[in-house]
């Protein structure tokens, strides 16, 4: 059951709105939510507990910030036996005029990327939530289909491998102009998608263009969480933070490797 959850200010953690948050804090790592470290992103911030993933959602830029999930081999294999249904919704308990419309996505040439993957959700209704605009932002096409499905395709592998991660997905909007789809949703400079193992206690990011280049770079999570503003996963040891440790190369289709 999808549950609506306000941001504290100062703090970016959920609190109680309107249903009890039982079986929400599962999303994170050692139950800590993302906090935010550059206070203008806490304007008109709700979080939103699914089955499956956490989003904190922006009424600013019309867009999640974050998007949390914990992945384990076994909701992955649950996962496969889903069908895909594309269902692209608005999200209704979203406050009024806080979230994007499927109009403000029609023609505009940019496709409505998920960050909490619809191919990583256990359950039918889990992959039904995952098609909510407010997990979804303007993403480039060529991006999206191709080295981001990649990137997400390197996720699911590296999860089968260490047998489960934590994983935070979300947008940077960077530099002094950004530019928005309909005068309303803001479009992303960059998409990244950050992972740590918790058996480990280590991890690091896929951060791209959002552009058709096909360009990616693995960055330490502290750095990351610098160019975002905020604190991915609260209580990883900054040491682990500073560290990236080696992700597998997204996987292209047609593309030859080295």
């Amino acid at each position: 059951m999808k549950k609506l959850l306000a941001a504290l200010l100062g703090w970016g953690v959920f609190a109680l709105a309107q249903a009890q948050t039982t079986g929400c804090d599962k999303h994170f790592l050692q139950k800590a939510t993302p906090e935010f470290t550059r206070k203008a992103l806490q304007a008109s911030s709700v979080g939103l507990c699914f089955e499956a993933f956490a989003v904190m959602h922006s009424g600013v830029s019309k867009t999640p910030l974050w998007s949390a999930q914990h992945l384990t081999r076994d909701s992955l294999q649950a996962a496969k036996a889903v069908k895909r249904e594309d269902s692209f919704h608005a999200e209704d308990t979203l406050p009024p005029k806080h979230g994007a419309e499927l109009a403000d996505y029609a023609r505009s040439g940019y496709d409505r990327g998920h960050m909490a993957p619809a191919a990583d959700m256990p359950t039918k209704q889990a992959q039904h939530e995952s098609f909510s605009l407010a997990n979804v932002v303007p993403q480039n096409r060529r991006n999206n289909q191709i080295l981001w499905s990649a990137i997400e395709g390197a996720t699911r592998h590296l999860t089968n491998v260490r047998g489960e991660l934590y994983v935070v997905t979300g947008p940077l909007f960077e530099g002094e102009k950004i530019e928005r789809l309909n005068g309303r949703v803001f479009i992303p400079t960059h998409v990244f998608k950050a992972v740590v193992d918790p058996a480990r206690g280590e991890g690091a990011a896929w951060l791209a263009p959002n552009d058709d280049s096909g360009d990616y770079q693995v960055v330490a999570i502290a750095e990351l969480e610098k160019r975002a503003g905020i604190n991915l996963f609260p209580k990883l040891p900054e040491a682990a933070k500073q560290k990236a440790i080696e992700l597998p190369e997204p996987r292209i289709r047609g593309q030859k490797r080295n």
